[in-house]
């Protein structure tokens, strides 16, 4: 049986793959609108954020790194190369799939936290309230019905990945190969 990740080829290609700059910082700016675009539905959010302008975000992912910082209108911008950042929050998971399992389970990956305790709060309210709402999005471009039909169609779609991620078989663990201990299967329901 194959237990390797359907996310490894990425993950390799990803080691090797350098990004020139200009697509690089595209993208951080694209991300950034996108960011402001969700702040900006939820008046709440640019508050907890209002309270720590001027402090610096550095986020980081793998080869994935980003510095934001909180503006007055409690919204983010990229941060100058030269500011020093109050909050790093590095993505410990090196692999897409971990990453990618845990937001399907609507979990946060894991993540190492540095620095400033109260922005780290702040920024944990915006990550557990703050969502994005593509159904309104979407209806300003198709419309309302259009939207909520692709949105539920998406919905299910997402919910049968997750029931069928939950049960595919997992590989053994270390402990278990090195145990020599075969891994227990459950039991099988009777049909009545």
């Amino acid at each position: 049986m194959n237990t390797t990740s359907p996310f490894s080829f990425l993950q390799s290609l990803a080691t090797r793959f350098q990004a020139p700059a200009w697509v690089v910082d595209e993208g951080q700016q694209k991300l950034v609108l996108f960011l402001n675009h969700v702040l900006m539905q939820e008046k709440e959010a640019q508050n907890r954020l209002l309270r720590k302008k001027g402090s610096v975000v550095h986020i980081r992912w793998g080869v994935f790194a980003l510095d934001l910082l909180i503006t007055p209108a409690g919204l983010v911008d990229r941060a100058p190369s030269s500011a020093k950042p109050d909050l790093l929050l590095a993505v410990a998971a090196e692999s897409p799939d971990v990453v990618f399992q845990s937001v399907l389970a609507g979990k946060a990956p894991p993540v190492k936290i540095e620095g400033d305790v109260q922005l780290a709060a702040e920024l944990g309210w915006l990550a557990d309230n703050l969502r994005w709402d593509v159904e309104e999005d979407l209806s300003r471009l198709i419309g309302d019905v259009p939207a909520h039909t692709l949105a539920g169609l998406t919905r299910q779609a997402l919910a049968g990945l997750r029931q069928f991620l939950a049960q595919a078989p997992r590989p053994p663990s270390a402990a278990t190969v090195q145990s020599g201990a075969a891994p227990m299967a459950e039991p099988t329901k009777a049909s009545s």
